[in-house]
């Protein structure tokens, strides 16, 4: 099989410049997320006389693509209201309900007024889920047939309505009469089975799977990721069909999920646009917000250095370690964050298991820290025998004091690391708000306590 040719620089301004007609010839050739994704560096307008030029089969299949989606809008308010009319009926129909929840109310009315009246109806059933449920992200085009049909029928059926579609990976079979769904079969399935043999024998006795309109997007990707499935079938509480969520939808929720959450855990809100789009502004509000509320929690930890001061001031070899010591707790606690963030993200563990999660991590981080000691213990004796830094009279002593300093630091910061996605979860929020610089910044300030609290009881009558 032949590649396709591969598409024009994204960022090559001659490209930006050419002509549009010039422009439109040298896409046709291209696959249509390709299309879509040189489209989408254009202007809206530019877009819209770039589609206008373009075969319109071409022109629906990039229209209907995601790498469009965020342009899409603005494109079609440039367009010549005939044009954009057609390739609205002509979009699949979860992409037609992504677009009327972006577009404007007076836009919104507008369009939905030049379908016709099936489409307007298929659109408004969708809209009326949320966009994170499987009824918001299903499309109602699929082939249904009833049990009794041949095989040979459901073929020929399927090869006249099968263009219609967006995509024909299954066939559901429904009961005659009351048209509930009873059994799928695969294409696979259809082609290798008896000409004359019933479609709903193929499908066997077998319950198929199923999820309903109010599942979230998540709980489809786990079914999906579980059986290999290609597309799993929406259904009311009646067994009816009501669509099918695609595997490429399913692709396109994790990648905007998974994009948001990484931002998150990088201590940033999520952009909800391409980075090299995002306008200067935009990104600064994103940013600054949490850079602020974790620069006030730092100031705890200058706090909890001035409540040390004179501590400090008769130990300064004690100051030496202080980044070893928080990097040591932050490090940890970001470690557990992000392994219940990913187990509660794959209901592996669930809020009830905080305790399970509490009494696992604790012994862990007793031995991390332990660990870790051992090597800041022998780091400091190396050093003092080596001769490569003097650490007074009473260096085993402040050996002692940071080797026990970091195992209460480190298990700290792996208990607090694995608490706070419960906590937050249980308040409502995202778990992932647990940023991996917002535990580390939780944990900076406690570890400066545990530590000097540490060091004036090994150290009492010594140094200090």
């Amino acid at each position: 099989m032949t590649a396709p040719p591969p598409a024009p620089p994204l960022a090559d301004p001659a490209a930006r410049s050419a002509d549009p007609a010039q422009l439109a010839a040298s896409l046709r050739a291209l696959h249509s997320a390709d299309i879509a994704e040189r489209l989408a560096t254009l202007e809206p307008a530019a877009a819209a006389r770039v589609m206008a030029l373009l075969p319109f089969p071409v022109a629906v299949r990039a229209f209907d693509e995601p790498g469009f989606d965020r342009q899409r809008c603005a494109a079609l308010e440039a367009m010549d209201s005939a044009l954009a009319s057609r390739l609205v009926a002509a979009m699949s129909g979860d992409q037609q309900a992504d677009l009327f929840r972006e577009l404007a109310e007076p836009e919104r009315r507008r369009h939905l007024a030049a379908l016709d009246a099936d489409t307007r109806a298929s659109i408004e059933r969708l809209l009326a889920y949320p966009p994170e449920t499987a009824g918001g992200i299903m499309t109602p085009e699929f082939v249904r047939v009833p049990a009794d049909w041949t095989v040979a029928r459901v073929l020929a059926h399927i090869r006249e309505v099968g263009g219609a579609k967006e995509t024909v990976y299954a066939v559901y079979v429904v009961d005659p009469e009351e048209h509930r769904l009873t059994g799928v079969v695969s294409l696979r399935e259809l082609l290798l089975a008896d000409a004359e043999r019933p479609v709903g024998a193929v499908a066997g006795p077998r319950a198929p799977l199923s999820v309903s309109p109010q599942a979230s997007w998540s709980d489809v990707a786990r079914l999906v990721s579980k059986y290999n499935l290609l597309a799993v079938p929406v259904v009311d509480e009646g067994g009816h069909v009501l669509g099918i969520v695609t595997v490429d939808d399913v692709i396109d929720e994790l990648v905007a999920e998974q994009t948001k959450q990484v931002q998150r855990l990088g201590g940033t809100e999520a952009l909800d646009e391409p980075y090299a789009t995002i306008g200067f502004g935009r990104m600064i509000r994103k940013r600054a917000g949490w850079l602020c509320a974790l620069f006030l929690g730092e100031m705890l930890t200058a706090t909890a250095m001035g409540y040390f001061e004179g501590e400090i001031a008769r130990a300064v070899v004690l100051s030496l370690f202080i980044p070893l010591i928080i990097s040591s707790g932050g490090n940890s606690g970001s470690q557990a964050t992000s392994l219940i963030i990913r187990a509660l993200a794959l209901r592996e563990v669930s809020l009830r298991d905080w305790w399970r999660i509490a009494l696992r991590e604790l012994p862990a981080g007793l031995v991390l820290g332990a660990i870790l000691g051992s090597i800041g213990v022998v780091r400091i004796l190396v050093w003092q025998h080596v001769g490569w830094y003097d650490y007074g009279p009473h260096y085993p002593l402040v050996a002692a004091a940071v080797g026990l300093a970091l195992v209460g630091v480190v298990a700290f910061g792996s208990l607090a690391g694995s608490m706070l996605p419960f906590v937050l979860r249980r308040l409502g929020f995202d778990p992932a708000s647990a940023s991996a610089p917002f535990v580390a910044t939780l944990v900076d300030v406690t570890g400066l306590v545990i530590y000097f609290s540490v060091a004036l009881v090994v150290l009492r009558g010594t140094l200090l």
